[in-house]
């Protein structure tokens, strides 16, 4: 990989729509970000503290892993039935 001239680099910058109107945005989203990702982090801490009672909003909940799916799937359930079926016919009981 080449060093690339820096009217270069400002033309592919140009071509994925990066001006120099968008970078401060950009740096704005990625503050914005990690000040969330701080506040999330510290709060997390905070509900280690026994006793206490740290509060998080839907969306930093989510982000902690609060909600993670872990049901059984149609299919699993269908199939442990079976299983449950097959024991107790084993032990000579009927379900």
């Amino acid at each position: 990989m080449g060093t690339v001239s820096p009217s270069e680099h400002n033309s592919q910058r140009k071509e994925r729509g990066m001006t120099t109107e968008t970078v401060p945005e950009a740096t704005a989203a990625l503050n914005q970000t990690a000040a969330d990702a701080n506040a999330l982090r510290e709060k997390l801490a905070d509900a280690l503290t026994s006793g206490f009672q740290a509060e998080l909003d839907p969306e930093e909940a989510e982000r902690a892993g609060a909600f993670q799916e872990s049901a059984l799937s149609e299919q699993d359930a269908a199939d442990s039935a079976d299983d449950l079926s097959a024991a107790l016919e084993e032990f000579g009981v009927s379900p």
